[in-house]
């Protein structure tokens, strides 16, 4: 994929990976960026065209997909996390999670479908995380909407293969962002992460693992899951 010869729309875009996002396809040249967010006002960047697009509201994303005609290639970055485990946590927090990660995410596939396959094919980037592989305490419900994220981008990528869309898969650890506020872990420059898929884009990569910590978790699956979680556990 020639990114310079792309129109973008990236959700979430207020802040954080969205925001990156923006300025990195902007700076490698695309001919348009459509920035979106559930607020828009909190867009300010010059040169992109600000459309208001909610994951959670089927009819925000429809006016979006109605306006934005011309995209090719489709940042599905919006994304929240409301630290909640499972067994004991709140369900709405639960159900928000997954509607904004599964079904808000499958709600933008959905309606752009047809936009990229007006549009030559064009590609989908889904930003997932390290967690759609593992969990940790506190994160049962952001965990559990990334895994069902991951496979719903894997499902999308066989349905959307016969009209020439490539779908791409971004797994990464934690990031520098306004959502990571508080944590005192390792945490990575939120600007690697568009730079990372882009640079996938152009060598048609479906999947990008941004960092060591995401690469860690995916090379410890073929492994027996007792080790990993060991020191979770107490063990």
């Amino acid at each position: 994929m020639d990114i310079s010869n792309q129109v973008a729309l990236v959700t979430g875009a207020n802040r954080g990976i969205g925001e990156h996002f923006v300025n990195e396809l902007l700076s490698r040249g695309v001919q348009k960026v459509y920035a979106t967010s559930r607020r828009p006002e909190l867009i300010d960047i010059p040169g992109v065209r600000v459309l208001r697009l909610d994951v959670t509201d089927p009819e925000s994303i429809r006016a979006a997909a109605e306006e934005a005609l011309d995209v090719s290639l489709l940042i599905n970055n919006a994304g929240l996390t409301t630290h909640t485990p499972l067994v004991t946590g709140d369900l709405e927090n639960i159900r928000l999670e997954m509607d904004t990660h599964f079904y808000g995410t499958l709600g933008v596939v959905r309606a752009f479908a047809p936009v990229l396959a007006s549009n030559n094919g064009g590609a989908i980037v889904n930003i997932l995380s390290a967690l759609s592989w593992f969990s940790v305490p506190n994160a049962g419900a952001y965990s559990a909407a990334k895994a069902a994220e991951w496979n719903l981008t894997n499902a999308i990528r066989l349905e959307l293969a016969p009209q020439r869309t490539l779908v791409q898969a971004v797994h990464l650890g934690a990031a520098d962002t306004d959502m990571n506020a508080g944590y005192d872990g390792p945490m990575i420059d939120a600007r690697e992460v568009p730079r990372a898929s882009l640079d996938g884009l152009s060598k048609d990569a479906i999947e990008v693992i941004v960092d060591d910590a995401s690469g860690h978790v995916k090379a410890s699956l073929a492994g027996d899951p007792a080790e990993f979680y060991a020191a979770m556990l107490g063990r």
